[in-house]
């Protein structure tokens, strides 16, 4: 189908957050958007208050009464969609194109200058942080984002000059996703590879498979592009283009030096290409995020950021929703929110927080996300949690899967080296936090751990009254 035909798209999976960029896409440049999800959410009342039809009930009824042209409409189908289901099927019945979300993302962005970030962890903030200091240059981007970014409320920007520019002056940086090898769609002219840490497991079968993806993504780049790739990656020895490489180490090509923390502020020095930019200040925490906006920083020089526009927007950036979010941060209590389902990521956040606040006791709620994660690095979750001063451990968020046999929470929980841990149901921790109210508390998990979050600030913020 030549994208120029659509007068519709149908989305399968409308509120995941790389489907809700395309969309809200399509619904800018002036298509009829229209979607099933199976929960709603506050982001798919959003799609909805956007003008975007949403659904919540998988209902062929509902298909039909839109009066779709199959040789108008493209539907785009994210794979947590089962096989079986009914809008999917009538859909495939009756020859509609259908293309998943990844396919789509690399159609849209192969006619721009793309940027992307790939990883198992850190790719979600870096992508967010070049938008934002490419949106606050004279260069400016387009970005189809993995969260929603604090500074906009959206994941998805658009190029101020996108009417005037032709798609090929104009930058657009997106998220390169590894899960379902939906990175291999892309054609960036400039990628960056933060980490590739075993995980997705469940499709790689082998920890070498999944390292052999992120080879096939290196080695996409486009004729006179550039990797940009953590400094000690152990892939590094096997990428077959040209790259440069960042991190805090002196042998990088871009790194960062001489790291402060005051309060909630980070400040560094970067060295890159020649330039020296001294006690730049970062508006998010974590030693990893200073990481993050190393890459950051080199990535957006290298497109034609200028040093000033660099250190103002790096001074302006709050973050992605859910990554490293405060929710309460008072005199009394800090409450932070976060996606983090990795062990590595739970290493990263809860060793950046003991760092900044290292008298308060450091009480921990995390909900697993998928059995196979969990079958897989129950060792990892253990000893990371075991960080953490006290632990609240919810049952598995099982997404797209079904249980296995002998998978649970209470594998993670036996192996903890600390007293203080328990597994509890969501209920369950609501009472016991009415009942401790810890001073430094984080909500860590990629399931809907995210539905505490506000009851949790009721709780926590009642002591502030």
């Amino acid at each position: 189908m030549d994208f120029k035909d659509i007068k519709v798209t149908y989305f399968l999976g409308i509120g995941g957050i790389g489907m809700s960029a395309i969309a809200r896409y399509f619904n800018y440049i002036g298509l009829k958007v229209a979607g099933y999800d199976k929960t709603e959410t506050l982001l798919t009342r959003k799609l909805s208050e956007e003008g975007m039809l949403v659904h919540y009930s998988d209902d062929v009824d509902y298909l039909i009464m839109l009066e779709m042209d199959p040789a108008h409409t493209l539907v785009i189908l994210t794979p947590a969609i089962p096989r079986e289901h009914a809008e999917w099927a009538y859909l495939r019945e009756h020859n509609f194109t259908i293309q998943k979300r990844s396919a789509v993302l690399g159609i849209l962005s192969k006619a721009y200058q793309t940027i992307g970030v790939a990883g198992t962890h850190g790719k979600t903030t870096t992508s967010t942080m070049i938008a934002h200091i490419l949106t606050n240059s004279e260069v400016g981007c387009n970005a189809f984002l993995g969260g929603v970014a604090t500074n906009y409320d959206s994941n998805l920007l658009v190029h101020r000059d996108t009417k005037k520019l032709l798609p090929q002056q104009q930058f657009t940086v997106v998220e390169a996703d590894e899960f379902d090898r939906s990175f291999l769609t892309l054609h960036p002219y400039i990628s960056i590879i933060t980490s590739t840490d075993a995980d997705h497991l469940d499709i790689y079968g082998e920890y070498e498979s999944m390292q052999q993806s992120f080879l096939a993504y290196a080695n996409r780049l486009v004729e006179g592009g550039t990797l940009f790739i953590k400094y000690g990656l152990n892939i590094i020895n096997k990428v077959e283009v040209n790259y440069l490489t960042y991190g805090f180490d002196p042998a990088a090509n871009a790194f960062g030096c001489n790291v402060q923390i005051n309060e909630e502020e980070h400040i560094f020095d970067l060295y890159f290409d020649g330039g020296i930019y001294i006690n730049l200040s970062l508006g998010i925490p974590g030693l990893h995020n200073v990481e993050n906006a190393i890459a950051a920083s080199a990535v957006c020089l290298l497109a034609g950021v200028t040093g000033d526009e660099l250190r103002n927007a790096l001074a302006t950036f709050k973050g992605v929703k859910r990554r490293f979010e405060y929710i309460l941060n008072t005199d009394r209590t800090i409450f932070i929110d976060d996606y983090a389902h990795h062990p590595e990521e739970i290493r990263a956040i809860l060793t950046s927080v003991k760092r900044m606040y290292p008298h308060p006791k450091l009480v921990v709620a995390f909900q697993p996300h998928l059995f196979s994660r969990t079958r897989d690095f129950s060792d990892g979750f253990a000893e990371t949690l075991s960080l953490a001063d006290q632990v609240f451990l919810l049952d598995i968020y099982p997404a797209r899967e079904q249980p296995v046999e002998g998978v649970n929470s209470q594998m993670i929980l036996n192996k903890m080296n600390i007293k203080n841990k328990v597994l509890c149901s969501k209920k369950e921790l609501i009472e016991l936090l009415k009942e401790q109210r810890p001073t430094l508390f984080l909500t860590l998990g990629a399931g809907d751990i995210d539905a505490l979050v506000q009851p949790i600030k009721e709780i926590l913020s009642e002591d502030e009254i």
